[in-house]
């Protein structure tokens, strides 16, 4: 069974989980403030869920491609979305500040407005 570390935390999923609800059903919000009430409930349409990775994961479909490739998101930041995003293998999350997670720490980024 993979495991997926989100601040700290060790959770167990089946292979080929969503990451959105691993985090949900551990109680570990893939939204930062508002959007945890505010979001597209795993559609792949707000973006709002977006998270750095790293580990083995899917490939992203066209709809994630176009949602990050649509501000405030850049399409080469290297984020994904997790309510579309399959955990392959182990991997660790970190959810970057921003209300669509979105800050990364580039300076174009973060100079943005959400």
């Amino acid at each position: 069974m993979p495991t997926v570390t989100v601040r700290g935390r060790e959770l167990e999923c089946e292979r080929g989980a969503v990451l959105r609800d691993v985090l949900l059903r551990a109680d570990e919000s893939p939204h930062n403030g508002r959007a945890d009430a505010l979001n597209c409930r795993g559609l792949g349409t707000c973006g709002t869920c977006a998270v750095a990775v790293s580990g083995e994961v899917s490939n992203p479909g066209p709809r994630e491609r176009l949602r990050l490739a649509t501000p405030p998101h850049v399409a080469d930041s290297g984020l994904r979305l997790a309510c579309q995003l399959r955990v392959e293998d182990d991997l660790v999350v970190e959810k970057h500040p921003g209300f669509w997670g979105q800050h990364t720490g580039r300076k174009s980024e973060d100079t943005e407005k959400p």
